[in-house]
């Protein structure tokens, strides 16, 4: 038969007493062990105070109801710091603002200048767009005055935008297409072409007006000769009847118009040399001979083209 184990039956009390001699029992023994050896120094019974707590229960806390936990008290460093951040903001602000309303400041100032610049004056009339006089004109030669450009065509108060007119024109690049020259058969006309219609250019030949078509192109060609002077190129312009030839040749080609009228008209009427649909040539001379009032106009329409060789 076995034999029955031996249950002790212990109380949590009594369990807890024996744990706490063996834990005191242990402890004793290190000390004297800790004072043998020199490692430890004796102390006084009396300037020790006894922990009156559960030993196996731990250290209990009990909250103080007013307790309050106090605010951390910034470094003085910091506070200079957030203090100067905070100056160098409102600085900015106050710099940003005296900015805008001397800005505002200023442009009123500018916009009553500018209001004050223009008080008083009279509006210019708007540059030209074109010439008010027909090309070639110029007083009649004699024994003791010789020809010489005729200011007195152009109106006084149009001169000087005649003349910023005139000074602003600029000569086309040369191509092959450019008028080199012009032969009118029935009237022996072989004169070179040259570009623009100033009185300059007029002394080397038959001048083209600057900005009008080139030969072949649509639009109208406008030619200019003087008709006594410098080799009254354009002198018998009169004698060209409707169906004459007109060619005008280029480095490549060669372009025939048939003349188909003529008109005597003023020296200030420049619709004879206004754009046109179709391709269409326009010679220019003054008239009648050595005395230049008026001036000859010859219309004539493309016919033939054909190669210059």
């Amino acid at each position: 038969m076995a034999k029955k184990s031996k249950t002790l039956d212990l109380e949590e009390g009594e369990l807890r007493r024996m744990l706490l001699d063996r834990r005191a029992a242990d402890r004793k023994r290190r000390v004297d062990a800790f004072s043998q050896s020199g490692e430890l120094l004796p102390l006084d019974a009396e300037d020790t105070e006894g922990v009156q707590v559960e030993p196996l229960a731990g250290t209990r806390i009990h909250a103080d109801p007013d307790l309050r936990l106090a605010r951390p008290k910034p470094k003085r460093a910091r506070v200079w710091v957030e203090r100067a951040l905070l100056a160098v903001e409102l600085l900015a602000v106050v710099g940003l603002g005296f900015i805008f309303m001397n800005g505002l400041d200023l442009l009123s100032q500018l916009n009553r200048e500018l209001a004050g610049s223009f008080a008083g004056r009279t509006p210019s009339p708007a540059p030209l767009l074109g010439p008010v006089v027909l090309p070639s004109g110029h007083t009649a030669p004699s024994a003791s005055n010789p020809a010489a450009p005729n200011e007195a065509e152009i109106p006084d108060h149009l001169r000087p935008l005649v003349q910023a007119y005139t000074a602003a024109l600029v000569l086309p690049t040369p191509g092959p297409e450019q008028a080199m020259a012009i032969s009118i058969p029935a009237i022996g006309v072989n004169a070179p072409i040259v570009q623009g219609d100033d009185w300059e250019a007029l002394k080397r030949g038959v001048g083209q007006h600057i900005g009008s078509a080139n030969p072949g192109q649509n639009g109208n060609l406008v030619l200019s000769g003087h008709n006594d002077i410098y080799g009254e190129v354009f002198r018998h312009l009169d004698q060209l009847q409707p169906g004459d030839e007109i060619v005008v040749h280029t480095a490549q080609t060669s372009y025939t118009y048939t003349v188909t009228g003529q008109l005597l008209v003023a020296p200030t009427f420049v619709e004879v040399m206004f754009p046109t649909p179709n391709a269409t040539l326009t010679l220019i001379s003054c008239f009648p001979y050595r005395i230049n009032t008026q001036r000859i106009i010859i219309q004539g329409e493309l016919t033939r083209i054909s190669d210059a060789g």
